[in-house]
């Protein structure tokens, strides 16, 4: 039997606490991490309100008869610990944090503009509002973090020596590098796991562009004497084939696919808005240019996808056979 549309907006809502989940784990240690006051009370901050979030999702789950997954929020949360011990064991972790945490909230975000859609098409305006009250907390938080990138690159070169930054640009170059072939390797698998031709074409289009930066991000790093991280890019490229295989196993994967590459675009938009800013604290006027060509391009792709949340959320509806 076909679920039905109510059934759909419970499991975006057991997919929003359980982003919750992973949210307030990381929140809990992110101010020990944060390198800078400012942004440990922005961290704080958002731990109370992202409290606020988990127990208003909870309630509205058990006011429709339901309650959220334990297995799915488990994982969640392993997922939240995990990564919270890869931005210690480097060396700007500040930098690492602020990124990470910048992109989640974009995760966040969409998650909550796809359940808002659902709702609204099953006539349940209480979820909607939810949805809406809550997703504009994800965008303020969003902002926050925007706007600390500079405290977060002063945090995460505190210790720097002049003469080291451009051994340093030279990482930052690197790890653009590694989003970028993580950021392929998604897109190429976007086809398979989105039959609706709209999307699959503006997968395509930035797959092109994805694979143009990252020639430029590899030029760049060779013409200054660096290397990309093995290590490093063989981890990224096997998140994202987990990705893969975690798409395809849900039913709604269109309009998981869609949040998910959002918040990837915002993951690169504040890994290459802290390599400006390296790159200008190292006079590299070359970088900088790279830096804010491809910042432009993400930026436009980010922006598409959000202008495609509705078709996600109508695709997810149709391919979940929903009655």
């Amino acid at each position: 039997m076909a679920d039905t549309i109510q059934d759909q907006v419970i499991k975006y809502l057991s997919d929003a606490h359980s982003i919750e989940e992973q949210a307030l784990q990381q929140l809990r240690s992110a101010p020990d991490a944060a390198g800078d006051r400012e942004l440990a009370d922005i961290f704080r901050q958002h731990l109370s309100e992202t409290e606020g979030h988990e127990r208003r999702v909870r309630e509205r789950m058990e006011l429709l008869g339901e309650t959220p997954s334990k297995l799915k929020d488990l994982l969640m949360r392993v997922g939240g610990a995990g990564f919270l011990l890869f931005a210690k064991a480097q060396p700007d972790t500040p930098g690492k944090l602020a990124a990470h945490a910048y992109s989640y909230e974009h995760l966040e975000l969409a998650g909550y503009e796809l359940l808002k859609r659902v709702a609204e098409r099953a006539g349940d305006e209480q979820t909607a509002e939810l949805a809406d009250e809550i997703g504009a907390e994800e965008k303020a938080m969003a902002e926050r973090l925007e706007s600390s990138f500079d405290r977060s690159v002063d945090a995460s070169l505190r210790d720097v020596a002049p003469d080291d930054l451009d051994e340093q640009l030279q990482k930052y170059l690197a790890d653009a590098y590694a989003i970028e072939e993580q950021a392929t390797k998604m897109l190429e698998s976007a086809p398979d796991i989105v039959k609706d031709q709209e999307l699959s074409a503006l997968f395509a289009e930035h797959l092109a562009e994805t694979r143009e930066q990252e020639r430029l991000v590899t030029e760049r790093l060779e013409a200054k004497g660096g290397d990309t991280n093995s290590l490093k890019d063989t981890a990224m490229k096997a998140g994202a084939l987990q990705w893969g295989t975690f798409f395809k196993a849900h039913p709604d994967s269109p309009g998981k696919l869609v949040a998910f590459v959002y918040a990837f675009e915002h993951l690169e938009i504040g890994a290459y808005e802290q390599l400006k800013r390296v790159a200008e604290r190292a006079n590299d006027a070359e970088t900088v240019q790279l830096a804010e060509k491809i910042l432009d391009q993400e930026r436009t792709a980010a922006k598409k996808l959000a202008g495609e949340f509705d078709r996600a959320a109508t695709a997810s509806l149709v391919e979940g056979g929903v009655a």
